[in-house]
């Protein structure tokens, strides 16, 4: 089988993650049969160095004639003081707009062999911990109206508008429910109703859905006790939903309960197949370009992609098996290592991974 993969590398330590995550991707085809086509396009800081914007046209059109996209990160300090329209991250907001991808998966797993590395109690962890966050990800205050103006006597004002309409709210609230079918069957629905008119609109539609789920066990939080509850008793999570920016927030909290934010990655759809897939890390400018980069968490994006747009779940299982034997064999990357331990590179890292999955 052949499939058209538009890759996207980035800034900071992206093209160096990508390019381990694309050598395991070749393995994975040449193991099983498979063909994978690359189609390389910019976005970020690389693509506004090059054409003075984050995200151009031709981006966009590479994007939606491939099976799938592979991102690696955007950003960094040299583009931060451009206006908001430049910044660099306004190409991921871009290419979820334009590409349609409302929803976003976010797996917060935590390796047994990496549990050490837990912030948490050891007994808050025990026996692993796996939590799967969905983002809502094309509405909400990233995507509503924002602006800036002078008042008479409090000086300037700005506003961003946190928009959701039941159309919305309803596509993504189905798309937890229906992952939770494939996993523990329990929906935690997240939102602030007790003061956003936003959030009562959201409670009331995820009401209406969960009617249709009865084999689903379903509860509402508000946005501050989910992200005390992620630290006090994380295993009671199973699916957690929610709007964009709540979201956002409680991703990285949970990704960092796993022990590190390397080792995370994620997917967004929209009503189709194909997806975007990124690890939920930064470009991280400050070790970019030293070979010490964790390429794991987009070694386990490609796994999704594997498995979400290309429907390769042995495939899938495969990659992320060999993760998890390379984990148990003691090797580390600089991020997850202990003090004193050998670590290993980038390269390195993704040469262990092609080793098992061989």
């Amino acid at each position: 089988m052949k499939f058209n993969v538009a890759v996207i590398k980035g800034d900071g330590i992206g093209p160096e993650i990508v390019d381990e995550a694309i050598k395991v991707l070749e393995a994975v085809g040449k193991k099983y049969g498979h063909e994978f086509a690359y189609t390389e396009a910019l976005a970020g800081g690389c693509s506004i160095e090059t054409h003075g914007i984050p995200l151009t046209q031709e981006t966009i059109d590479i994007c939606k004639s491939s099976d799938a996209i592979l991102l690696g990160a955007v950003g960094g300090p040299k583009w931060d003081n451009l206006p908001g329209y430049l910044r660099a991250e306004k190409a991921i907001l871009g290419l979820r707009s334009e590409l349609g991808l409302f929803a976003n998966l976010r797996p917060a797993l935590m390796f047994d062999s990496l549990s050490d590395a837990c912030p948490l109690k050891p007994e808050l962890v025990e026996g692993g911990l796996d939590v799967l966050i969905v983002r809502e990800l094309t509405g909400g205050v990233y995507f509503g109206e924002r602006g800036r103006k002078f008042t008479e006597d409090m000086g300037e004002m700005a506003y961003d508008v946190m928009p959701y309409t039941e159309k919305e709210i309803e596509r993504i609230g189905r798309v937890a429910f229906e992952m939770a079918m494939k996993r523990n069957k329990k929906v935690t629905s997240v939102d602030k109703s007790n003061v956003l008119e936003t959030s009562r609109l959201w409670r009331s539609v995820m009401h209406n859905i969960k009617d249709d789920y009865p084999e689903v066990e379903y509860e509402d939080l508000f946005v501050d006790n989910t992200a005390m509850q992620l630290v006090i008793n994380p295993k009671q999570f199973d699916v957690i939903v929610t709007e964009n920016m709540f979201g956002d927030i409680l991703s990285d909290e949970a990704s960092m309960i796993t022990g590190s934010i390397g080792m995370l990655p994620s997917a967004s759809f929209g009503e189709g197949t194909r997806g975007l897939y990124e690890p939920v890390h930064g470009s991280a400018p400050d070790i970019a370009g030293k070979g010490i980069a964790n390429p794991l968490a987009t070694i386990l994006s490609v796994a999704m992609m594997l498995k979400y747009s290309f429907g390769l779940l042995e495939e899938a299982v495969a990659v992320e098996d060999a993760v998890k034997a390379v984990l148990e064999d003691g090797w580390r990357t600089a991020d997850i290592a202990k003090k004193g331990e050998k670590a290993l590179s980038t390269q390195e890292m993704g040469a262990k991974v092609i080793e098992k999955l061989q």
